[in-house]
């Protein structure tokens, strides 16, 4: 697996969270994200949520106001990403009940480091929820 960013991003289309996991300038990032959300932001709950942009496949779930995008290789599984996503979501209302953007921007470490604990190096190299969250529970 090959995730190549994740981004969180609320329904005004501010990122909360931006995580790469290759080499792109500050400019790069900018131009990038201010794509994707606009696109992904403008489809409608009937279309699905894949999106192809640039030489990345955009895999995208809305929970709540937050807008969840991971770009991946084009051959990635895109049903697998989905899942990602899920569990991310299902950590993050574990730690911290029902997780809202308002938690993201007020704990962005802890969600950094979730975030760290899943993916490597842009590999998923763990999706148990209490192995992910039991540093962070550590640390409190």
């Amino acid at each position: 697996m090959t995730i190549r960013f994740v981004l969180m991003v609320n329904k005004q289309g501010q990122t909360r969270l931006a995580q790469y996991y290759e080499y792109l300038t500050l400019e790069e990032r900018r131009a990038l994200e201010g794509e994707i959300v606009r696109k992904c932001l403008a489809r409608t709950e009937q279309q699905c949520s894949f999106v192809e942009h640039r030489n990345y496949k955009v895999v995208y779930r809305r929970y709540a106001s937050l807008f969840f995008l991971v770009g991946v290789d084009n051959d990635e599984n895109e049903l697998a990403i989905l899942e990602f996503i899920h569990l991310l979501v299902e950590t993050m209302d574990h730690h911290f009940g029902n997780v809202c953007e308002l938690d993201i921007m007020f704990h962005l470490e802890k969600a950094h480091f979730m975030l760290e604990e899943m993916v490597m190096n842009g590999c998923i190299v763990e999706t148990s929820k209490s192995n992910i969250l039991t540093p962070i529970q550590l640390m409190e």
